[in-house]
């Protein structure tokens, strides 16, 4: 009887614990915006916009931030906290093509001249960047008019030196499961917050959504 007991006790711990122990194990969220609550027309307040037409706009049940086709350039957005390393950018982005052309887009992390992980189909590639200059790339088969998945983290390593990785993937198939596109820096990054680009080379919006900053670590 006093076993049986034991082992019912063991199990309603078990439950109770569960739930607490899988809430320490998440991921800390740093920052978040799914852009429900913004006012539409206007850039929200807590992003920084560093150059472009950007906008929340409605779109049936969803709002997203809306960059217009034209005209073409280098456009950007900065979100979240400050940070130097130990996070992970996230965010969704839709684009579209054009006959041959085809839009780059990414997220970023350490601010204006930091770390890139980009969608660039015209050179079909995902590639990682440090402001301009290519880190690592990967080959890139993307679908046009479809949601696309963002994850770029920094983080610092045991030895003194920092890896930087990311990862994308259409929305609604299944995450990749290794890191697709990986560098190690020697040098400490500049802090910075974490950013949004995006380059409309193909005169069709580039509409981004669901923005996150996690705190991760090796």
């Amino acid at each position: 009887m006093m076993k049986e007991r034991l082992q019912k006790l063991a199990a309603a711990t078990a439950l109770i614990l569960s739930p607490l122990m899988a809430a320490t194990h998440a991921a800390e969220v740093l920052y978040q915006n799914d852009l429900e609550k913004e006012d539409l027309g206007f850039e929200p307040l807590e992003f920084l916009v560093l150059e472009g037409r950007f906008e929340v706009k409605q779109e049936k049940d969803n709002r997203v931030m809306n960059l217009p086709g034209s005209p073409i350039g280098r456009f950007g957005y900065l979100f979240g906290p400050t940070e130097t390393d130990g996070v992970e950018a996230q965010a969704r982005i839709f684009g579209s093509r054009k006959g041959n052309l085809f839009p780059t887009f990414g997220v970023g992390l350490n601010g204006v001249s930091g770390y890139r992980l980009l969608c660039a189909q015209g050179r079909r590639s995902i590639e990682l960047r440090k402001d301009s200059v290519l880190l690592a790339s990967a080959p890139l088969k993307w679908a046009s008019d479809t949601w696309t998945q963002f994850r770029l983290q920094v983080i610092k390593l045991g030895d003194g030196s920092w890896k930087v990785r990311g990862k994308l993937w259409e929305q609604g198939n299944a995450e990749p499961a290794k890191w697709q596109v990986e560098h190690v820096e020697k040098e400490e990054p500049t802090p910075g917050r974490a950013a949004v680009w995006a380059w409309p080379f193909s005169d069709k919006p580039i509409k981004s959504d669901d923005v996150k900053v996690v705190r991760v670590s090796k």
